[in-house]
């Protein structure tokens, strides 16, 4: 019996709000994933990572967003609750959730506020735009702190992360509730393209073969998408005259 083939996911937003949404979940996600930083390379590039957030969330109302978003799940889930057969354990755990969330969220202080006046990361970010200028003789304070304990290290770590846990909770319940509300489905590109109504969904989701070394490019907006799908290898890759791949419009 030959195995299943492997599948990779691409994920395309449809609007600004669910793009910028990825982008921060991306960013999250490599910080959580930073509980112990070990040496140089580890720390630049938790402070770059940390960079990029606070200037993501710089160019936007993004709690506001985020909180008006959890609003409209807890509805979405209140008109579940009245259909027959439905599981109303779950739905009310989800409930309790979204309400804890939203109030963790909205009594946090401003995104990022905290991390950005604080003494490290405001000088590390005000010299990560300079090639080199990380070095121990520029930035003799980062050279201390990595040369410090590493349990107090952790510690100034885990309390920067505690800081963006509420955005963390909230946003990952979102777009865990949003990618669940749309089942894939078979489709068939032809001659390597596909479009199709979008029928006001925030994101699309896509599974294709990974033997097939085979890339979507998306286009599109709430109404209406589409998708040119283009071999890795630009110069000798082929795209079969009919693809078959998943999606699923979320």
């Amino acid at each position: 019996m030959s195995d299943a083939p492997q599948t990779i996911l691409f994920e395309y937003p449809l609007n600004e709000k669910m793009r910028t949404w990825l982008r921060v979940e991306f960013l999250l996600k490599q910080l959580m994933n930073s509980h112990t930083l070990i040496d140089a390379t580890d720390t630049l590039a938790f402070f770059r990572t940390m960079n990029e957030l606070l200037d993501v969330f710089e160019r936007g109302e993004i709690r506001t967003e985020i909180l008006k978003e959890l609003d409209k799940q807890q509805k979405k889930l209140q008109l579940w609750a009245d259909v027959p057969g439905v599981d109303l354990e779950r739905i009310n755990a989800l409930q309790q959730l979204l309400k804890t969330y939203s109030s963790e969220l909205s009594s946090a202080p401003r995104l990022g506020q905290e991390l950005k006046e604080d003494r490290l990361i405001s000088l590390v970010r005000q010299r990560l735009s300079i090639p080199g200028g990380c070095c121990s003789f520029d930035l003799p304070s980062l050279h201390m702190w990595m040369h410090m304990q590493q349990s107090k290290r952790d510690l100034h770590v885990k309390s920067w992360l505690d800081k963006l846990a509420p955005l963390d909770n909230a946003l990952s319940i979102i777009l865990d509730l949003t990618r669940q509300s749309g089942p894939f489905k078979p489709e068939i590109s032809i001659n390597g393209f596909f479009q199709d109504n979008a029928e006001d969904a925030d994101l699309l989701r896509m599974n294709l073969d990974l033997d097939l070394q085979i890339y979507p490019q998306v286009s599109g907006h709430k109404t209406r998408f589409a998708i040119r799908f283009l071999p890795l290898d630009s110069e000798h890759g082929k795209i079969p005259e009919r693809l078959s791949f998943e999606l699923s419009c979320c």
